[in-house]
């Protein structure tokens, strides 16, 4: 799946900031925030698409 491969990559480029952040760089901290409201976007997306994958499946209750 594109968007499951994608957020493995958003978090792997927010690794190096985190660190950073960490360290007391602000502006790394303000980088990672934005990141993470991308992660979240992106994970949504991931949920999303396995739902519409669960939809098509014969048998299965919606919620």
């Amino acid at each position: 799946m594109q968007e499951f491969e994608t957020l493995k990559r958003m978090i792997q480029e927010a690794e190096d900031d985190v660190m950073k952040a960490e360290g007391g760089n602000k502006a790394a901290g303000t980088r990672v925030r934005k990141k993470m409201q991308d992660i979240k976007s992106m994970a949504q997306e991931v949920r999303k698409k396995i739902l519409e994958s669960r939809e098509g499946e014969p048998g299965i209750a919606q919620p």
